[in-house]
């Protein structure tokens, strides 16, 4: 502190040492040592004059809705070489964090979405079964079909309100809670949840009550006067299905709304109905099945997975309603064990942290030899061109000309390229589209370039692209396009040129190196032996790629726990949808001298039977689904883990079980007056 530093022409004084810059993790050079000036200083030091590379950053923080306001302003007024940086743009290692963590999100809404659909599905159907005497009573007496239909719609729709409206206030509850909890934990202060949630709660809550809660109950108003003396009479409600289809057809555009990504949102809702389709007929061939086997059985087996036969529609529904729930359970589970096995995985303990630029040919050998002997593992130095945009298949190339494209396409048109060559692909890059020269040196000169980029541009395969370089022309044929795996730390390049096809330009090499963190005097060291190269310490870019995971990995456990305990509510709902008729049950085979034991083993085959079916085909259908979630939607490497889904097949089995008994255990404990009181009803 306190020493003098010559800046230019000035010398100044050296007051304070930053320790860390809230923007520094934007762009790896911007972490290279920096030294802070007064803005009035600057004119005294002659740095800024002809020639001068100089840029000028506005950075801005504030409430999230007015930096929103401001983004929205500025990206419309943005001029030529200007950009807007948020952190959507920041470093494609923490973009790819924030973005796959909002997909998560995205995914776990869904599941929300899909658990209350059940929920309500299975309440919304025993709500109906215990009201038919009642409506039958009724029409006797001479209620009209609208007076039912009035009186049940409308006690839905107030339970529906208020049991949205108890929901919204639960959640600000508990969104005060985690957000203090985040606060700590984070560091960081979250923001308040605002009144739009409550709106959307709403939507979500009247939506799915009228795709899953209206249907049985429209179904009152046709019940037979003729069901106060016969039980076995059913009602039947053509319009239901209607209104069911539109409710369905609602219930398709929330998930869509609510992944916030339409590859997400139709995947899920595939899912969907491809597992209740395939619920739906196992569970039919199950009960088939047990028609046939359940004579050859003894005891409360054959009287438990008698009932599984003899309730076929509650079975078909409950096996349906169990396994979706599961499905959608160990879905969340599978793709969050596998975000966060990718999320640790992705910065190995030897990811390289130094970045060593401005390496000339001839020093090649000598820099290789220098890492060697400090103890870097076999480093790589690859050529690094400076190049600008000519034309593209003949015809030149400007920002005017790129306008189609947006700002991004118009900002590269502007800037120079980094070109290289290689002989072969690398393991952090994958061909996308087309062939990749390993293992031959083309005739022409080729190019392989990285398909997000090209898509930005309009490039395609065959296109012919000239770069200028140093005042020479540099053409090649587009061959290959590339996905580059960013969270490799290492250098990449967005162009490509075929072996030997920049052998003619002067250029310098670059590479990356991982430097531990007890070799504190290497840089020095470097840049003593070879003054012109330029040593860039990355540390502080992996710092907060961990950081952020760390945080964002929090979060998603947070939100995963609570989809979790949804689910188990969920499993409560499925079983105990036909607890009444149980109920009934058990009270007479109580009467008939049936033992609480005898009892409780029927009700242990009954659930095993319809549990382990469900398990099994959610266990299968969530992993298909994982897999095309996680490669389709999370960009995710994916390989099924048979142990993970038995797993789940088994936990979902014990799940169901032991749901099923705790929703049951009323079974045991009714007396024979409860049951004749039923049975005269």
């Amino acid at each position: 502190m306190g020493d003098a530093i010559g800046v230019g022409t000035s010398e100044l004084r050296l007051a304070a040492l930053v320790v860390q810059e809230p923007d520094a993790a934007l762009d790896y050079f911007n972490t290279s040592p920096r030294v802070f000036l007064n803005l009035s200083d600057i004119d005294a030091t002659g740095l800024v004059q002809e020639g001068s590379r100089i840029t000028y950053r506005l950075v801005v923080a504030g409430d999230a809705t007015a930096v929103e306001t401001f983004n929205a302003n500025a990206r419309a007024q943005l001029g030529r070489g200007q950009r807007l940086e948020t952190a959507a743009s920041a470093r494609p290692e923490i973009r790819r964090a924030l973005e796959r963590a909002d997909r998560f999100l995205g995914l776990a809404a869904l599941v929300s979405v899909v658990l209350a659909a059940v929920a309500v599905a299975m309440a919304a159907r025993r709500h109906s079964a215990r009201h038919l005497s009642g409506s039958a009573v009724m029409r006797c007496l001479g209620a009209s079909q609208n007076t039912l239909v009035g009186i049940h719609a409308g006690e839905l729709l107030m339970l529906g309100l208020m049991g949205s409206g108890v929901g919204i206030a639960l959640a600000f509850g508990l969104q005060w809670l985690v957000a203090d909890w985040l606060t700590d934990s984070l560091k960081l202060s979250i923001p308040g949840a605002g009144w739009r949630p409550v709106l959307e709660g709403f939507g979500v809550g009247l939506t799915v009550l009228l795709a899953f809660g209206v249907p049985p109950v429209l179904a009152l108003r046709r019940v037979p006067a003729l069901r106060v003396l016969r039980r076995d009479l059913d009602p039947t409600e053509p319009s239901a299905w209607l209104v069911a289809l539109a409710g369905f057809t609602g219930l398709a555009l929330l998930l869509w709304w609510k992944a916030g990504s339409a590859e997400l949102g139709t995947a899920m809702l595939l899912g969907i109905v491809a597992t209740l389709a395939v619920l739906a007929g196992l569970a039919w061939l199950l009960i088939a099945l047990l028609r046939r086997v359940r004579s050859r059985l003894r005891g409360p087996w054959r009287y438990g997975l008698a009932n599984v036969s003899r309730r076929s529609a509650a079975s078909i529904a409950q096996v349906s309603a169990l396994g979706l729930g599961l499905m959608a359970l160990l879905l969340l589970t599978f793709v969050r064990t596998d975000l966060l096995d990718r999320w640790r995985n992705a910065l190995p303990a030897d990811a390289p942290n130094r970045f060593i630029i401005n390496v000339q040919p001839d020093q090649v050998g000598p820099v290789l030899d220098f890492l060697t002997a400090q103890g870097v593992a076999e480093p790589e130095l690859y050529p690094m061109i400076r190049a600008r945009l000519l034309d593209v298949n003949g015809k030149p190339v400007d920002a005017e000309s790129l306008g189609e494209q947006g700002g991004r396409a118009r900002r590269l048109a502007d800037r120079e390229f980094n070109l290289s060559s290689a002989a072969s692909l690398r393991t952090d890059n994958e061909v996308t589209a087309g062939k990749f020269w390993t293992g031959q040196v083309p005739a022409q000169t080729e190019l392989s370039v990285e398909e997000d980029f090209a898509a930005t541009l309009g490039w395609k395969l065959g296109d012919t692209v000239t770069f200028d370089i140093a005042g020479s022309p540099y053409t090649g044929r587009i061959t290959s396009l590339r996905k580059i795996d960013w969270e490799s730390f290492r250098p990449n390049f967005f162009v490509i040129g075929s072996p030997g096809s920049l052998d003619d330009f002067s250029g310098s090499h670059i590479t990356a190196v991982n430097v531990p963190a007890e070799r504190t005097r290497f840089t020095s060291e470097l840049v003593d032996a070879f003054p012109n190269l330029s040593v860039v310490d990355i540390d502080a870019v992996l710092d907060q790629v961990r950081g952020t995971v760390e945080q964002v990995s929090t979060v998603v456990e947070a939100v995963f726990y609570f989809s979790l305990a949804a689910g188990v509510l969920v499993l409560l709902a499925a079983v105990s949808a036909s607890q009444d008729e149980r109920l009934l049950e058990g009270g007479v085979m109580r009467v008939l001298g049936g033992s609480r034991r005898q009892l409780r083993w029927a009700q242990v085959s009954e659930f095993s039977a319809i549990g382990l079916l469900s398990g099994v085909v959610a266990a299968i259908a969530a992993t298909v689904l994982a897999g095309v979630v996680a490669k389709q939607v999370f960009d995710l490497p994916w390989t099924p883990d048979p142990a993970l889904a038995l797993t789940g097949a088994a936990i979902g089995t014990v799940a169901a079980l032991l749901a099923g008994l705790l929703a049951t255990r009323r079974v045991l404990d009714a007396p024979p007056s409860v049951t004749l009181r039923e049975l005269q009803e």
